[in-house]
């Protein structure tokens, strides 16, 4: 029988969320069943609410407006080159 880390079993989960039990059963090498096992026993754990004061709100904030405008602008820079290698292709 096998032992797991509390880690693998959560990332497991996460990842069976995403693309199914099954799929991720397959992907990770484990029984199905097992994945089930571990999702069944995650869902009656009472949640952890994780709180952050105004401070961690503030800082998580602007962490998340850098990153927006990161992505926006690498976003302006895929539609400038798709502008220009549209126009070579025409040509």
């Amino acid at each position: 029988m096998s032992k797991y880390s509390k880690e693998f079993k959560e990332e497991a989960i996460c990842l069976s969320d995403e693309i199914g039990n099954k799929k991720a059963a397959a992907q990770l090498g484990i029984p199905y069943y097992t994945l089930a096992d571990w999702r069944n026993n995650s869902k009656h754990k009472p949640k952890v609410i994780e709180t952050l004061s105004e401070e961690e709100l503030r800082i998580k904030n602007r962490e998340l407006e850098r990153e927006n405008a990161e992505l926006r602008e690498a976003n302006n820079i895929l539609k400038d080159a798709l502008g220009f290698f549209a126009k070579d292709r025409r040509k």
